[in-house]
């Protein structure tokens, strides 16, 4: 069963959702975003029947506006606690407390951000809302005038957010020590026997110690391979301790040289955010993560490696670095942008007035081409804008 909601569902799963004839819950708000009678439609009130009458029932969201619907209907089950467990970054760190005991983590109100003395903090750390999405809020201090500047920025009016209070939340902040090494983002789920199924692994590439945005994310065969098993062993205490069969989840970590993996956070309910990673695993791999997990599938790497290349399959996440307002630009020039990358296969345009990204895209990049995915990297896309 699926749960829709704002702000974006891709032609991919939609594809997905008619061809499998998913059940879809017929809310207003998934009604709003798709206006086909032929879907698979089935009422709240059926709906709510065969979730509460079913052990751990298999239900994804396509976004955690949608955890607003799971938190009022589905009290009787073990879900609302469960995603708390992980959608609050404080609480996430107590269930782990006692698998990495020396973590340094304290939770702090946005009241308490403009008086909080430095000099009683261990550096480097970082500083995040609590209830958190998108990059959101989210600073790395190295120095005090990193903290000097994260103070003007932490603010209620700076921190305004179009996603619903469940989603985003900026009266409470966690800090916590900074974690060394690579960022890796992780689609799993918890099949019906418990058991750990990684569909994608993606690392997270930054342009600098201090960069905190969601610009790029690639995956390949090489990543697969080398992290895939320790990736399932890190999981399945969690997934134990939480109690979790089908159970789909979108995981923040980061690996350092020794490779000891230590988490960020995790995302319930969902694989990456705007149907991003979940759809890369098809232009990637040519499998469907959205139907591995409600068919309760598991990928064979051996044979999807069989006879392929390694070849870099990102999302490029075309966030406003510019400095330029929204109201002074006229259009982002997506025919200039793929002149300038090797292979794009799908471009996703958004509305830069509404939300703080022109687009998404998804690459195919050669592994002896690595310098392009640097470049988008690092570009504060101004090339490609046109002002009024």
């Amino acid at each position: 069963m699926i749960l829709i909601d704002h702000p974006y569902i891709s032609d991919f799963l939609l594809k997905t959702i008619k061809e499998n004839n998913f059940e879809i819950v017929s809310t207003q708000a998934a009604r709003s975003l798709i206006q086909d009678d032929a879907m698979n439609w089935i009422s709240e009130y059926e709906a709510l029947h065969k979730l509460l009458s079913t052990a751990n029932p298999l239900l994804y969201t396509n976004s955690e506006n949608s955890l607003k619907w799971v938190f009022e209907y589905l009290k009787e089950t073990d879900l609302p606690d469960q995603i708390k467990l992980f959608k609050d970054k404080y609480e996430f760190r107590e269930l782990i407390r006692d698998i990495f005991p020396d973590f340094i983590f304290r939770k702090i109100k946005i009241d308490e951000i403009q008086n909080l003395d430095i000099n009683t903090l261990k550096l480097p750390f970082v500083i995040k809302p609590s209830l958190g999405f998108f990059s959101i809020g989210v600073q790395i201090i190295h120095t005090k005038s990193d903290w000097h500047v994260a103070q003007k920025e932490l603010t209620y009016d700076n921190l305004k957010s179009i996603y619903p209070k469940e989603v985003m939340d900026a009266s409470t902040f966690i800090i916590e020590e900074y974690i060394e090494g690579k960022e890796f983002a992780i689609d799993a789920y918890f099949n019906n026997e418990g058991e750990v199924v990684v569909l994608n692994i993606m690392h997270h590439v930054f342009s600098s110690r201090t960069d905190v945005s969601d610009r790029l994310y690639s995956t390949s065969k090489s990543i697969i391979r080398r992290h895939k098993e320790s990736i399932e062993k890190f999981l399945s205490p969690i997934g134990e301790k939480a109690g979790l069969k089908n159970f789909p989840l979108h995981l923040e970590v980061r690996i350092d040289q020794q490779g000891i993996i230590r988490p960020i956070e995790v995302n319930p309910l969902r694989f990456g955010g705007w149907c991003t990673t979940a759809d890369l695993s098809w232009y990637a791999f040519k499998f469907n993560s959205y139907q591995y997990f409600l068919q309760n599938k598991k990928p064979d790497w051996d044979e999807i490696f069989k006879y392929k290349k390694d070849e870099i399959h990102s999302i490029v996440l075309l966030n406003n670095s510019s400095g330029i307002k929204p109201s002074e630009i006229s259009y982002f020039d997506f025919e200039k942008l793929q002149q300038d990358l090797e292979h794009i296969l799908v471009i996703r345009e958004l509305n830069f007035n509404k939300y703080p990204a022109f687009g998404i895209v998804f690459t195919e990049t050669s592994q002896d081409n690595g310098e392009e995915l640097k470049e988008i990297l690092n570009s504060d896309l101004r090339k490609y804008i046109k002002i009024n």
